[in-house]
């Protein structure tokens, strides 16, 4: 696999792009949308409600984790995760800003 070259583009470009890679996977879309619907789960419910296994559903919360779109609390033995609120907004406006655009004119080539 080629290099991406990151550093030629922005931060703003880069995270971006990280925030659509992770979110684009049926899966972690599943996992955010059952999280805003129960404000927070173990990753046994995911395994129940969504239907993958176990350490497939760990990775995909790893992956949301590591992004900053969720976060899990440790309770006993088990994690409890919940959608991190403050970075689900900037993702919000990130992603609002990107799509409010509008092109320049309707002329095309």
């Amino acid at each position: 696999m080629g290099i991406t070259k990151s550093e030629i583009f922005t931060d703003a470009q880069n995270e971006l792009a990280t925030i659509a890679k992770v979110i684009g996977h049926p899966a972690r879309v599943a996992i955010l949308q059952y999280l805003f619907e129960k404000n927070s789960c173990v990753c046994g419910d995911l395994v129940n409600e969504i239907g993958l296994a176990q350490p497939t559903i760990s990775q995909h919360l790893r992956e949301l984790k590591n992004v900053g779109l969720i976060k899990g609390d440790i309770e006993g033995t088990r994690v409890c995760y919940c959608i991190d609120s403050d970075k689900w907004l900037e993702v919000q406006n990130l992603l609002m800003h990107f799509f409010n655009r509008n092109p320049a004119d309707n002329s095309c080539c």
